[in-house]
């Protein structure tokens, strides 16, 4: 019997301190996609403001249903073939028990869903981003259920589920840089070289209409973060989150930093949309890097990582794609760097063993970033891409053009974000109406046209 009663005294049991520390980290990332629809609203035009709210915003409502109907199934469930779950008992969530904890941990498996279930919702939002201004709201609804289907769930098993092939091969993404922003990016990517520009792009100014939105935006994500990253080891029995939660700070600040630094260099200014840009840039590349590096290491990936996401949200005038705020620039360019920079600055002492090139571990596990970088950003694109060419060739992704220069907002929502037809107080019927003020930061002049 003596076995036994080891093997009992060593098996998991409910850890009300790790279990209300995951609900509470849920509840941060749940907040990150109202905070993604400020950052993300406050760069478009007055006239695109709350159809740029609405698609991040419908997220939480589509993708909420699929998870519970069968998206936790898929992404977490029993592995079939290293590319999907499936698990009877997580259909519907119908078969779990109140305090049946999720293998190997001490939380129950109802906290990690919804845990996951936060990243899911983001994750389509954040594409919307690229797609400011010409989408139909209904396309970008079936999209959101489709998209999430075939190409998140699929992605996520792959990247943290056992069995996946990404995890099997040792594939390091710590919170979703390969899962969560290189798959986004590179959605994004593929939707916009389907349905095109935006009228006037690189003619007409479209400057951010409220650049304090963008800042509570990115404040707002920052605060959030930290439930999405030092949430992802589920507990803290061990310092590992407490070191993702330290590397989250360092990374973001180095990174914004070097944003503002590159942007007075080479435009002689540094700007607010530059230090919420730069902020979300060193959100991203820590994720899937922060619990394995250290701080310093986590102030290099950083600093890189700013620099680069500067130099790259250019390249769109460069190739001539309209990634309307960003979302390649920073969120693929972002996830890239901070998954292959886990190859060079992984110490060893974080959450594994697993050393990188410059603690003497070599190019093996650089190797093995490039390969779940290059699967993950294949994949995504290419089934983004046929999904959008599906969609408008049959329903139609685009607005009409009119309603693209009229107004987004109205034609789809049959609302105005403002209401300036009672500003002035006193004016007489005689008297024209404020015009809204005019931004002084263009999104799309941050970096050389």
């Amino acid at each position: 019997m003596a076995p036994a009663i080891t093997l009992a005294a060593d098996a998991p049991t409910l850890s009300p301190a790790n279990t209300g520390f995951m609900l509470i980290c849920s509840a941060l990332v749940m907040l990150m996609t109202p905070g993604l629809a400020f950052f993300y609203g406050g760069m478009v035009r007055v006239k695109s403001t709350l159809n740029m709210l609405m698609m991040s915003f419908i997220s939480l409502g589509i993708v909420t249903i699929l998870w519970v109907l069968y998206g936790f199934s898929v992404a977490f469930g029993t592995d079939k073939g290293s590319l999907i779950g499936w698990d009877g008992d997580f259909v519907g969530l119908s078969g779990i028990g109140l305090t049946q904890l999720w293998d190997g941990y001490t939380i129950p498996v109802y906290v990690f869903a919804v845990f996951q279930l936060m990243f899911a919702v983001l994750t389509p939002a954040l594409i919307s981003g690229a797609l400011a201004d010409r989408v139909k709201f209904s396309a970008w609804a079936l999209f959101i259920a489709l998209w999430a289907t075939i190409v998140y769930f699929p992605v996520a098993h792959w990247v943290w589920g056992t069995g996946g092939w990404a995890f099997e091969l040792g594939v390091i993404d710590f919170a979703g840089g390969t899962a969560v922003h290189i798959n986004a990016g590179a959605a994004a990517l593929g939707v916009i070289l389907v349905i095109g520009k935006r009228v006037g792009f690189k003619k007409d100014p479209m400057r951010p209409h409220s650049l304090p939105w963008t800042m509570l935006g990115a404040g707002l994500l920052w605060f959030g973060w930290f439930g999405f990253n030092a949430g992802s080891w589920l507990g803290n029995d061990d310092g590992v989150g407490a070191l993702m939660f330290i590397n989250t700070q360092v990374a973001t600040a180095a990174a914004m930093l070097a944003w503002l630094a590159y942007e007075k260099i080479r435009h002689g200014a540094c700007t607010s949309l530059g230090a919420a840009s730069g902020a979300v840039a060193g959100l991203v590349a820590i994720t899937p890097s922060g619990g394995s590096c250290s701080p310093l290491g986590a102030i290099a990936i950083g600093a890189v990582a700013g620099v680069l996401c500067a130099l790259a949200v250019g390249l769109k005038y460069r190739f001539g794609y309209d990634d309307s705020l960003d979302v390649v620039g920073v969120h693929l360019v972002g996830g890239v760097v901070g998954s292959l920079l886990v190859g060079l600055f992984a110490t060893g002492g974080g959450q594994s063993d697993v050393a990188g090139l410059f603690y003497g571990g070599g190019l093996d596990q650089f190797w093995k970033q490039c390969a779940g970088v290059g699967g993950v950003l294949a994949y995504s694109l290419i089934v983004s891409a046929v999904l959008a060419f599906v969609l408008d060739k049959t329903i139609g992704m685009r607005v009409d053009e009119d309603d693209e220069v009229s107004g987004i907002d109205q034609a789809e929502h049959a609302e105005t974000a403002y209401d300036y037809s009672g500003a002035g107080g006193g004016t007489t019927s005689r008297q024209a109406a404020p015009a809204p003020v005019t931004p002084q930061v263009s999104q799309d002049k941050k970096v050389d046209a």
